[in-house]
């Protein structure tokens, strides 16, 4: 199984274009040791050919265009792209269907709340269906699997997260199971496993036992501390309160991930925000005495 990661970063990704954080001023003048990243979307495949999207960014044309394995192949109208998963019905992880509306119809794979969300509040579906038009698949909450026909060789399991619906929801104040999910990937004929989720507001027993089957971790690494943006004076909200474990402190991710063993430990869904962009930082250094890496534009994990 190939994995590649194709936007590592937070909602607005780094630098946020509106931004003038402590990170973002450095890395647009030079003064840190950091990479620029696109918000978080990942790629997956068994044959290096038929690829499924996880998530579809704002930034999906760029990161389709640094990507040579996705490219078209063969005739004048061709994509790699076979199917779409959605994860959640977020903005940074669903507008990016929009810049794939110029190719044929959308195999996209959601709950039914995502696919209430994108029909209503936001509605993508509908608009879609005047250009390319989208195929909805239903996915499960309860951890139970499926595959994708043209996905050859691999096996998914989503389970449902705690957390909030987006804010252009109808129900954003009223929490419902399917809003978010996590998904562990299964290669069939290896048996190779690896677990999805950026979006990581609380650490639930099934999530804990996905995590510990694994042999591959790619999660939420928003913020350090629960207060960040707070800190810094960008909102009120803490990092918890919008349904992101922050890395740093008592049951934040970096305890979490110390109780899983024999498992590569990958941060992704970087806030701009966040001190461990600074690869020379003590936040890094931190990290890398856990053994947890943080994700980059363009990085490719082989299982």
């Amino acid at each position: 199984m190939k994995i590649r990661v194709l936007g590592s970063g937070a909602g607005g990704g780094f630098p946020q274009w509106n931004c003038n954080c402590h990170n973002c001023h450095r890395l647009r003048h030079n003064e840190m040791n950091g990479k620029a990243r696109t918000q978080s979307s990942i790629a997956v495949s068994t044959d290096n050919r038929n690829w499924l999207l996880f998530n579809t960014s704002p930034d999906i044309r760029a990161q389709l265009e640094a990507f040579p394995a996705i490219q078209p192949q063969e005739g004048v109208r061709d994509t790699c792209i076979k199917a779409i998963m959605l994860i959640d019905s977020q903005i940074d992880h669903t507008t990016g269907m929009l810049m794939l509306r110029e190719g044929k119809p959308l195999d996209v794979y959601c709950t039914e709340m995502v696919k209430q969300d994108l029909t209503t509040g936001f509605p993508l579906f509908t608009m879609l269906k005047d250009y390319c038009t989208v195929n909805h698949h239903p996915i499960p909450c309860d951890g139970s699997s499926f595959t994708i026909p043209a996905i050859d060789d691999l096996r998914f399991y989503t389970h449902a997260l705690k957390s909030k619906a987006p804010p252009y929801s109808p129900h954003r104040h009223d929490p419902h199971e399917g809003d978010n999910v996590g998904v562990i990937i299964e290669q069939i004929s290896t048996g190779k496993k690896l677990y999805y989720s950026p979006g990581l507001g609380e650490i639930e027993p099934h999530v804990m036992a996905a995590m510990q089957e694994v042999d591959c971790l790619m999660v939420d690494g928003t913020f350090w501390t629960d207060d960040e943006m707070v800190t810094q004076h960008i909102s009120h909200k803490r990092a918890r309160e919008i349904g992101h474990l922050p890395q740093s402190g008592p049951g934040g991710m970096i305890e979490v991930l110390n109780q899983v063993e024999n498992t590569r430990k990958i941060l992704i869904h970087i806030n701009n925000t966040n001190p461990i962009l600074d690869e020379d930082s003590a936040e890094r250094k931190i990290l890398d005495a856990a053994g947890i890496e943080v994700s980059y534009d363009g990085l490719e994990i082989d299982l």
